[in-house]
């Protein structure tokens, strides 16, 4: 635990700010979450990696003053688990969009889960691709319209929480963006935790998303994640079940973590053949 006050321009730089985001977008206070989870567990810039693909949220690797990669669309996770096991030291964070994680990068999602590598993904769910045009993504949700689904998407969305714990990752939580310090403390139980944790934390795009959908502008739409969202086990669900849970839902110590399973073929297997 760190016992010095919060500084961000020890994490930032601040030769890229003013920051690129709209007004409004909340991929700002995901990235101060994750700073101040970084402070509270006392990790000093060189025990970081940040690395991200191709989006609004991804532009997060850029502005931080970390051992830091922009790769390519959806392969944010290949490149992070290189990193990893080059360095199974470093704390490595991948932050990306819905889109960079689940549709050109849902393939390398699915595998990161179930190898369980000791990586903290956080997934900045706004449900609509803001960079490129306002295209709909694998988590928009039927209904949603977007620049191409204009009269509404037919697709039902990837439940990403589901769709992680049936991958296999072993810490598996969501927040909001309305819930920043709750957002803050997820992120550092996700960073402290042995193995593959999926944060998916909904944030909101007022440009894309909210002026199509008629949504309002961003505190409109905070407003809606303070009233469309619960604690895990919340009495609330038992009169409306639409409502959308918040918390950890799986923290798992027991499965064996990537680097170690590989460290242990090297050693136990190869080298002693060599």
């Amino acid at each position: 635990m760190s016992d010095t006050q919060f500084d961000v321009n020890k994490y930032i730089r601040a030769q890229f700010f003013p920051q690129m985001w709209c007004p409004g977008c909340g991929h700002g206070t995901v990235m101060g979450a994750l700073l101040r989870a970084i402070h509270d567990l006392g990790l000093e810039n060189d025990d970081v990696s940040v690395v991200s693909g191709i989006g609004c949220s991804s532009r997060i690797s850029g502005y931080l003053d970390f051992n830091t990669a922009h790769t390519m669309h959806g392969r944010a996770l290949p490149t992070a688990t290189g990193i990893k096991l080059a360095n199974p030291n470093l704390k490595v964070i991948v932050p990306f969009g819905d889109g960079d994680s689940t549709a050109i990068g849902g393939n390398h999602f699915i595998h990161a889960c179930r190898r369980n590598i000791d990586i903290t993904a956080i997934v900045m769910n706004n449900r609509i691709y803001g960079m490129t045009g306002g295209q709909y993504s694998p988590m928009s949700g039927r209904g949603v319209k977007a620049s191409t689904a204009p009269y509404g998407v037919p697709d039902e969305s990837f439940d990403l929480v589901e769709l992680a714990k049936g991958a296999g990752a072993s810490f598996v939580a969501r927040t909001t963006v309305y819930h920043a310090k709750e957002a803050q403390n997820t992120i550092k139980k996700a960073i402290e935790h042995k193995g593959f944790s999926v944060v998916e934390i909904l944030s909101m795009c007022p440009t894309q998303f909210g002026r199509k959908n008629k949504a309002g502008e961003a505190p409109q739409m905070m407003e809606w994640y303070k009233d469309n969202t619960v604690p895990m086990g919340s009495k609330k669900l038992a009169d409306n079940p639409d409502l959308i849970q918040r918390g950890v839902f799986v923290d798992d110590n027991e499965r064996l973590e990537y680097c170690t399973a590989y460290q242990e073929l090297v050693i136990d297997k190869v080298m002693k053949k060599g």
